[in-house]
């Protein structure tokens, strides 16, 4: 079931709340868990109720580990179950989602011609798997507390972040799934998270799935060697740039929004990363909690940044090939990683020179000159990240750094050029200048980790904060109207992230 389907908005969500409410007027809080925990079970089981299966099962077994891991046993007793759990969530995700691509790549090497039986990969299993595994960790370090099967499986099902993140700790939610508060209906906590709900419902129906045909007809073409000219290979990589910012975006705030509608805050997810000033700020905005797992469960215990220049570099490297290769089973994916490795590299790099040169804070154009750089280096790794294949991307960068034909920019076969590039330039403008979900709701602290700055920003960027009005009432119902309306007449799209 998709956020952004009628079933889901006319339907599920609407009875999941009323029932929720109800119950939670009862004494025993644990009504209202155990309902919210089946709903979420309802909505994964939408796609392929087989699924169901494979998630309680992982949800049992994991169950199982920590309680060995969290009460009274000989230390490497303890060490051992750790190791158990997390090699057997590792095994899981590598047998739905790397076994066919080990065996196509044995049998080009080897020519052994293996036959495997094409394995379909579960909706969600990369963000439950890593949920998971937190929380094994979590219970090994003593940081999971007093908590009952109820509570984990909560926290691994709750439908708003089951899907596509974000990765959160158990720590962050018990005291949330405890606080009698949370079950009771709140019109704050409803008007915020509604607020959320529909803005990032505009950005995934209208605005991402609006881009979308200019970056699949332009990457479709490349994919099946059908020439590409210089300006259909620009607007083919910024309209998936801009595609895939304003969809794991409008995903992120339609999760933070269903979460609050609750009385759950989740962590902060996506922080306009393409305002990012260098590649290493650009990780702390994107992806932000896959980021921190990556950090805390691989870099750190690589050595992080503990062993030397050298090896820090080279912990990255593996850090950032690794999480390209989470995100999909292709070498297209690996080098993602590899280029975003050397870019943060590199980052390191210059940071050391300028301290070692004792170079002060660059200037306003100099801020923007690393901006643009950033930006730019986004856009290339991202054309690695959609093409299906190396020769598609490798037609992509030929075409976009070969023969310039800025005269025959207007003219395509592929694309109208003129809607496409009005369409960039104004996503453009937004993702790169416009404040972002969070910052118009800060008064409310819509996320965990989002401090608001009530008193930073322009006159206009403080005029356009959220608050309980009229304007702002008409203005939400606007996004939702438009949004409603171009489901009724389009497709409901999948988001993105739900193919890694």
């Amino acid at each position: 079931m998709l956020f952004n389907s009628f079933e889901f908005i006319c339907l599920f969500l609407p009875i999941t709340l009323a029932v929720y409410f109800l119950v939670g007027r009862a004494r025993d809080g644990r009504l209202a868990l155990g309902w919210l925990c089946l709903a979420s079970l309802f909505f994964y089981a939408w796609w392929n109720p087989a699924n169901l299966l494979i998630i309680v099962a992982s949800v049992c077994f994991n169950y199982y580990l920590a309680r060995h891991l969290i009460h009274p046993a000989p230390q490497p007793r303890r060490r051992w179950y750790l190791t158990a759990g997390v090699g057997a969530n590792l095994a899981l995700l590598g047998w739905f989602k790397y076994a066919n691509f080990f065996v196509d790549n044995l049998d080009a090497l080897t020519g052994a011609a293996i036959q495997l039986r094409h394995i379909v990969l579960p909706i969600a299993i990369s963000f439950f798997t890593f949920q998971q595994i937190v929380f094994l960790v979590e219970a090994y370090r003593g940081q999971a507390g007093d908590y009952d099967f109820l509570h984990y499986a909560m926290l691994v099902t709750f439908f708003p972040h089951l899907i596509a993140g974000p990765i959160v700790h158990y720590r962050e939610m018990l005291s949330q799934f405890n606080r009698p508060s949370a079950r009771r209906f709140s019109a704050s906590h409803m008007s915020v998270g509604v607020t959320i709900f529909c803005i990032g419902l505009f950005k995934k129906v209208v605005i991402a799935d609006g881009v979308s045909p200019y970056a699949n007809a332009v990457f479709g073409a490349a994919q099946s060697r059908l020439p590409v000219s210089f300006g259909e290979a620009w607007i083919g990589a910024l309209a998936y740039t801009f595609q895939l910012y304003f969809d794991f975006s409008g995903y992120s705030d339609m999760a933070i929004g269903l979460a609050r509608m609750f009385g759950i805050r989740f962590p902060m997810n996506f922080n306009s990363p393409y305002q990012a000033a260098n590649i290493i700020d650009f990780w702390r905005r994107w992806h932000i909690t896959l980021s921190r797992f990556l950090r805390d469960y691989l870099y750190i215990p690589l050595g992080g940044n503990r062993k030397g220049p050298i090896r820090r570099h080279v912990n990255l490297l593996v850090t950032m090939l690794l999480g390209g290769l989470w995100h999909g089973a292709g070498w297209t994916f690996v080098v993602w990683g590899g280029l975003h490795g050397a870019y943060l590299v590199i980052n390191h790099f210059w940071q050391a020179g300028r301290a070692r040169l004792g170079l002060g804070a660059p200037s306003a154009l100099g801020r923007g000159a690393a901006r643009a750089l950033t930006f730019g280096c986004v856009v290339l790794a991202w054309v690695f990240f959609r093409a299906t294949s190396f020769p598609a991307a490798t037609a992509m960068l030929r075409a976009m750094f070969t023969n310039p034909d800025l005269h025959g920019l207007l003219r395509s076969s592929l694309v109208e050029p003129i809607p496409a590039i009005r369409w960039i330039a104004v996503l453009a403008l937004v993702a790169w200048f416009a404040p972002n979900t969070q910052e118009l709701l800060g008064r409310y602290r819509p996320a965990l980790g989002f401090e608001p700055s009530p008193g930073e920003g322009s006159r206009f960027r403080r005029l356009l904060l959220w608050r309980p009005s009229y304007a702002w009432s008409l203005a939400v119902a606007l996004l939702a109207a438009a949004s409603i309306l171009t489901l009724w007449i389009g497709d409901n799209a999948e988001f993105l992230y739900f193919q890694f």
